[in-house]
């Protein structure tokens, strides 16, 4: 997989086009402020009349949808992704001059089907890997943070170097710019979020705080060790893999881990390291703390797991409909 620099990209592309971009929430006012500074283009940012004196505090134009996108060489769509179909319709295929290009930082209206652009109009997506208020605090302290782009469409035969352009313009080219497709950037960011990062994550240390409370221990210790601590473990995880946290940790601290493998290597996986951890005090404490069963325990009855990714699946368009 290539990953691409400031060098590889023209910045002359974006520079001297009007772009308009649309929502200034956490990715909105990142892009916006960011190109301001490259000097790339005209941002001007239209979401709703409350946002529009944040936009003008910080030296942009700001302008009603339907007039902010005539015009426009570029089209950034950076509202919440449950209201791009609407919009799209009432707004922007009305406005948006032929040959244009419309843009997105996540796939999922265009992967899922609920946006139809026209035939003309190019379709990219520039999307960092970050809240957009760290592509600005990162941007702004001289670096930037790992970023894709993705062409669906691009009779213009321009597309990937306007998105690389873009891209680097906001800072994804001081870290690194992987080109990828709105399939698999919409799949894994909403597999990553909704099942580890904002699921699977809260719903761990939620749990374990309550487990702990529930158990007589302190909340204060509870979230010193459920939530506190997890920061730093995942630091080190980011420095230099999981490697690198298991050297860190002490052996108490990996009992858990060596117990998973264990029973990973009792089911065939290859990369499993049988060990008893049964005798270790530590796994004593543990099933003193869960012989309360408190609420979220394994031991609740879950539905098949095919029946939950079917939900989860008519969840997702659902939402998006709505």
């Amino acid at each position: 997989m290539k990953v691409y620099y400031d060098k590889d990209a023209d910045l002359s592309l974006v520079k001297g086009r009007k772009v308009t971009i649309l929502g200034y929430g956490s990715q909105g006012h990142a892009h916006s402020l960011t190109c301001r500074n490259r000097g790339q283009g005209q941002r001007r940012p239209a979401q709703g009349r409350r946002f529009m004196g944040q936009g003008e505090e910080g030296g942009l134009t700001v302008a009603d949808l339907g007039e902010a996108i005539k015009g426009a060489d570029i089209v950034m769509v950076l509202l919440p992704d449950e209201h791009h179909a609407e919009v799209y319709k009432e707004h922007v295929e009305p406005n948006i001059k032929k040959g244009a290009s419309l843009a997105f930082a996540h796939g999922f209206n265009i992967h899922y089907g609920l946006i139809q652009p026209r035939q003309d109009l190019d379709v990219w997506m520039v999307a960092p890997k970050a809240p957009g208020h760290t592509v600005r605090s990162t941007y702004a302290a001289g670096g930037g943070v790992p970023m894709l782009i993705a062409v669906h469409r691009d009779p213009s035969k321009k597309a990937r170097d306007l998105a690389l352009s873009y891209a680097a313009a906001i800072g994804g080219g001081k870290a690194g710019i992987i080109e990828t497709s709105f399939k698999e950037e919409t799949e894994t960011d909403l597999f990553g979020e909704q099942t580890v990062l904002c699921g699977g994550c809260v719903e761990l240390v939620k749990a374990g705080f309550d487990t702990l409370v529930e158990a007589g221990y302190a909340p204060e210790m509870a979230y010193f060790e459920c939530l506190h601590e997890l920061k730093l473990i995942v630091d080190l995880m980011y420095e230099g893999g999981i490697g690198t946290m298991n050297y860190s940790i002490s052996n108490n601290a990996r009992v858990r881990r060596v117990h998973l493998r264990s029973k990973d290597h009792r089911r065939g996986h290859p990369q499993a390291h049988a060990r008893s951890t049964s005798a270790h005090p530590v796994g004593r404490v543990r099933q003193g703390v869960r012989a309360g069963k408190p609420r979220g325990s394994a031991d609740a009855p879950q539905p098949p797991a095919h029946d939950r990714r079917a939900a989860d699946r008519e969840g997702r368009r659902a939402a998006a409909l709505k």
